[in-house]
């Protein structure tokens, strides 16, 4: 890491799952371009490789760019405003202030060396243009490879084409063309005239000989050559209407060779692809049974039929803690897209798929206070482009309640999991849907939502307006659920705002009643934590210690995660309060080990600020220091600008500085400014024996 420090990882590279054949020419390109240009973009034909060849060249260029190479994937995106959303996602940013996206991000690249992939940007070239100027503008260290199926057109572009692969051999031993073919055929060695003409009549294009590999299990070589050869002899024209914008004749080669496929698959199977092709990115077994299901497709026939489209590689697989998951190349989407489209079904799909995204989303809601938390937090990120398709069908809808009830059914995606941005963008567009009365019980939670999403960054203006909105709509709706949400709002505006006796004064009798939280987990423990704040800001440290292992209990028995972290942070508060650092150091720890586990950068920051306010080795503190700015920096700002934050963090520095003097501190803080950020993590879980908590 340089010094001027970088997000928690240096890159986001997938790991390759097959060989990489050939491409050596292009790769040397590829790396002389991006050191000559600071913006390079691969174009050519869908299929020709143009993403693998990126990620490849990519890897091979991690040594020039201390900060890591980053790949923004933007073929589900249709939207501009959430190019900066997505550059966040890729490079696990938490920023939560109110300010304009692509001004933090350019802010926060503007120190960096580091490399970005933009993956599939035809579909918004122009924005994308934009999007890229901006950012080289302010950020001079960072270069941009982009694929695309054309230029973006942009000042300073350099455009690779990137040509097939060659299907004549250069010197001794099969074509590249050839050799991929074997190789996902299985069949190395084989590399005669049947192999040699299938990858001529294929032109060479990867996928289309990828498609054309896996037709051996149902034929052999020569069959497969001479169905290719009668089906390419008699190809027509380029079909009027389809796949518009590609005027490249190999384009019909690759359209043929999917077409060849299709017609080869069973009449299930054909139609499973086309209802497939609704989802935005991957997808589970169980989402494709829900979705997809019906008429001649039977649930419990989709797990053979995925199976099946697999084996046929118009599917690909890839194992997870929830089982396998399923993905589809864009160019194989598109054509299912179109079939879905000639069959009357797309808007039939597109509601079956919102609709069981909501359920997602409102299941989750209802969960995310419970055992299952770590598991819902790894789903819905795994699920992120799936939900944000659904909502953009629900805004479709000129009835916003659909809208409304998924925007604050994924409360806890927005609040708790760092995605405020995206949350607010999408509540906001939500909410102006519905401008006055109107479905009152998800209007309610949508405000709400917008609440705690805008306390967190620090808009305490809009937090003001929501709780005057949600409190006398919680008392019509007469749900104590929501009567406590409300009443959660205004505590935590009041404490935030400096008035923590008042806020004391709403919630404690709340958070104390036998009903708290009107039978939501989850409100009933944001209750306790407003108590717990508001004590601690009040300077009433036993009370706050005493309400925090409360907290700390009723998260265990619920077996929640997240807000029992924020107990011990809480908890380490009171410690350092009362005097006791070692206690603080204890619980500061404990919560940072689960802020970690989940991925929470801005709790993270947190736990490692107070950590440092109560560590008594000045030379391990100062290094502490250093690795909070660099999850600070992700985060968006130091401290998030709160003055209580700031001061103690100015106040730790002084006393350490004092301690060994200004040469040693900045050395100390270098070495952890610079480390490695899971190293750095780890170092700030050792406990003085040298253990980690457990």
């Amino acid at each position: 890491m340089s010094e001027s420090g970088q997000g928690p990882q240096t890159g986001n590279l997938p790991t390759e799952t097959t060989s990489f054949v050939g491409r050596e020419a292009e790769l040397r390109a590829v790396a002389a371009a991006v050191s000559d240009a600071r913006l390079v973009t691969l174009t050519g034909v869908g299929g020709v490789g143009k993403t693998r060849l990126a990620r490849r060249a990519g890897a091979g260029l991690r040594d020039r760019f201390p900060d890591g190479v980053w790949l923004v994937e933007l073929a589900q995106l249709h939207e501009p405003a959430l190019m900066p959303l997505a550059l966040y996602e890729a490079l696990r940013l938490a920023d939560q202030s109110t300010r304009p996206a692509i001004e933090v991000v350019a802010d926060w690249l503007a120190d960096k060396k580091l490399l970005l992939i933009l993956d599939c940007c035809e579909h918004l070239a122009a924005d994308c243009a934009d999007f890229v100027r901006t950012l080289l503008a302010a950020a001079p260290g960072v270069h941009v490879l982009a694929t695309s199926r054309r230029p973006l057109a942009a000042a300073g572009e350099q455009a690779i084409v990137v040509p097939p692969l060659p299907v004549a051999a250069l010197g001794p031993g099969p074509s590249d063309a050839a050799l991929l073919f074997t190789e996902r055929a299985g069949v190395p060695g084989e590399y005669g005239s049947a192999v040699a003409e299938i990858c001529a009549h294929l032109e060479g294009i990867p996928l289309a000989i990828e498609l054309a590999a896996a037709r051996l299990p149902e034929m052999d070589l020569d069959t497969l050559r001479q169905r290719l050869h009668d089906r390419y002899e008699a190809l027509d024209s380029p079909s009027p209407g389809r796949w518009t914008g590609e005027s490249d004749p190999r384009h019909q080669t690759l359209r043929t060779a999917i077409g060849w496929s299709h017609e080869l698959c069973t009449a299930q199977e054909r139609l499973l692809w086309a209802r497939l092709s609704v989802f935005a990115d991957g997808f589970e077994q169980e989402a494709a049974e829900l979705v997809c299901a019906g008429g001649p497709l039977g649930s419990g026939q989709i797990g053979g039929l995925l199976s099946a489209l697999v084996d046929k590689s118009l599917l690909r697989s890839t194992r997870t803690r929830r089982g396998p998951r399923y993905s589809m190349l864009d160019t194989v989407r598109e054509y299912g897209e179109e079939w879905l489209r000639n069959l009357g079904e797309e808007q039939r799909l597109l509601e079956r798929h919102r609709d069981y995204y909501r359920w997602l989303a409102r299941t989750g809601g209802r969960e995310w206070a419970g055992p299952d938390q770590v598991a819902w937090y790894e789903r819905c990120t795994a699920e992120h482009a799936n939900l944000r398709a659904a909502l953009e069908c629900c805004l479709a809808d000129p009835d916003p309640r659909d809208s409304l009830e998924m925007a604050g059914s994924l409360w806890f995606f927005w609040f708790c999991c760092g995605f405020q941005r995206e949350g607010r963008h999408y509540v906001n567009r939500a909410l102006a849907k519905s401008p006055g009365p109107g479905p009152e019980p998800e209007r309610f939670w949508a405000l709400w939502t917008l609440g705690v999403v805008a306390f967190t960054q620090g808009d305490l203006e809009t937090t003001g307006r929501q709780v005057n909105l949600c409190n006398p709509l919680a008392d019509r709706l007469g749900d104590p659920a929501a009567v406590d949400a409300a009443r959660y709002l205004e505590g935590t505006w009041l404490t935030l705002s400096g008035r923590s006796a008042q806020a004391l004064g709403l919630v404690a009798r709340a958070a104390g009643s036998p009903g708290c939280g009107g039978g939501s987990p989850a409100v009933k423990l944001l209750l306790l934590a407003t108590v717990t704040f508001a004590h601690l800001r009040l300077g009433d440290f036993d009370r706050a210690a005493a309400a925090a292992g409360t907290l700390r209990e009723e998260c265990e028995r619920h077996g929640e995660q997240w807000m029992r972290s924020f107990a011990f942070y809480l908890l380490a508060g009171a410690a350092l309060g009362n005097g006791d650092p070692a206690s603080a150091v204890r619980h500061a720890r404990d919560g940072l080990a689960i802020k970690w586990r989940l991925h929470d950068i801005l709790g993270a920051a947190l736990s490692i600020d107070i950590l440092t306010s109560a560590m008594d080795d000045p030379e391990q503190t100062a290094r502490l220091l250093g690795i909070a700015d660099v999850l600070w920096r992700s985060v968006g700002g130091a401290q998030l600008g709160n003055l209580d934050l700031v001061a103690a963090r100015r106040a730790c520095e002084r006393r350490v500085r004092d301690a060994i003097g200004d040469l040693a501190y900045d050395a100390a803080f270098r070495k952890g400014l610079e480390a490695d950020i899971n190293e750095g993590i780890a170092y700030a879980l050792a406990t003085p024996e040298g253990g980690t908590p457990s």
